[in-house]
């Protein structure tokens, strides 16, 4: 059978095979401690469930608009106004299957076979597999652990090129955690300014997941925001992540490029959640900084136990919920039959040995790296520590 050679660029994401390792184990009767996949362990708030009964026996159970009913679009725009300072008409919004759509509705409206795009590293695992399918080329630029991950000016500078056409990235930054000030935006728009060309996605999945004080868009500078779409969702905030709900902001001429190429796909987002997101994003948020706070409670544990361990170096990370420890210092050791070359080994042996699943950090553009999520209990995370640390340390 001759498939689709677009399919030989993608892989399956390191996440998700993991995870499917991990389960594959305990079907074993082993005992993994599942540190692998980016899911809030919290239940859906009661007031969202309650809504989404209520949408199915007002009877929203039909075919909903392809862009997404009217007023969840206006709670989205007001959601907007009232967070992040910004004014987006509701024709300026579009409701997808999940901000993973989102997302590849941007990549596929705006990127061409040929087109460059800028990705800074880390990054998350989907971004190159979707500028990939549509045909672009990924640049990547190499953002280490001694700037907390960050991209600085000169380095975006420097590789912008008359044919980038798209750049993208994340704040908070899945996998390292990391948040961009309003100070480290402003010297990275000063740049755009000077390349009109560039358009900008700005991945925002994790605002809410933030330890460091406010978030902050890059599509508040109004000099840029003409080029810029805001990438959210209901997941992560509003422990929705099987509700599959996402949206993005953004000029109206990629709104409905978007709209017009997701008609031809999955038409519009399911009706039940559209209905008990209005209720979420209109509600009192203190579930979601109830949530926040038990995840920083678990990071400062987390990353407390990753310091002790000799030969792990790890950032502090402002925001989402995992950890992103640099664990180059074990390349070259070994304990038994294993033999550490690479992040993918340490992976290895961390999910064999230590019974812990993390991912590889290759599959986010960092082969020094392993990503942990610490969206778990603190009764797993302190046995996932204790097992990790013994395992590391019999590598010689």
């Amino acid at each position: 059978m001759q498939l689709a050679q677009r399919l030989n660029s993608v892989t399956e994401p390191q996440t998700i095979k993991m995870a499917k390792m991990s389960r594959e184990l305990k079907a074993k009767g082993i005992n993994i401690v599942d540190l692998s996949l980016g899911e809030p362990d919290f239940k859906t708030p009661d007031h969202i469930i309650a809504a989404a009964v209520k949408a199915m026996n007002d009877g929203f159970t039909k075919y909903p608009p392809v862009a997404g009913f009217p007023d969840l679009l206006e709670a989205i725009s007001i959601k907007l106004k009232r967070d992040n300072n910004l004014d987006y008409a509701t024709s300026e919004i579009l409701v997808s299957t999940g901000a993973k759509q989102s997302l590849y509705n941007a990549v596929m409206s705006i990127v061409d076979p040929g087109d460059e795009v800028i990705i800074p590293t880390p990054f998350w695992v989907t971004y190159a597999s979707q500028v990939q399918l549509a045909g672009g080329v990924v640049k990547y630029i190499n953002c280490g652990i001694e700037n907390d991950f960050k991209l600085l000016p000169e380095q975006l500078d420097q590789a912008i090129s008359p044919h980038t056409k798209l750049f993208m990235f994340s704040s908070p930054c899945n996998p390292t955690g990391s948040v961009y000030s309003k100070e480290e935006l402003a010297a990275l728009v000063k740049v755009f300014r000077r390349h009109p060309q560039v358009l900008i996605i700005s991945d925002e999945i994790y605002e809410y997941i933030n330890y460091s004080g406010h978030h902050v868009s890059i599509a508040q500078f109004d000099e840029i925001k003409d080029r810029v779409v805001v990438i959210n969702g209901m997941s992560k905030a509003y422990a929705m992540t099987g509700w599959r709900l996402g949206y993005m902001a953004a000029p109206r001429e990629i709104v409905q490029a978007c709209e017009k190429l997701q008609a031809q796909s999955t038409s519009g987002a399911n009706s039940i959640t559209q209905k008990a997101s209005v209720v979420a994003l209109l509600s009192d948020l203190a579930p979601t900084y109830k949530m926040v706070d038990a995840f920083k409670e678990r990071r400062d544990y987390v990353i407390g136990a990753l310091k002790k361990m000799p030969g792990v170096k790890s950032n502090n990370p402002d925001g989402a919920f995992y950890a992103f420890p640099d664990i180059s210092a074990f390349f070259g050791k070994k304990y038994g039959e294993y033999v550490i070359h690479n992040d993918l080994d340490l992976s290895m042996y961390l999910l064999n040995e230590a019974h812990v699943a993390t991912v590889c950090g290759t599959a986010f553009g960092a082969p020094t790296c392993i990503r942990l999520s610490f969206a778990t209990s603190m009764t797993n995370l302190m046995q996932a520590m204790e097992q990790m640390a013994v395992a590391l340390a019999q590598l010689i």
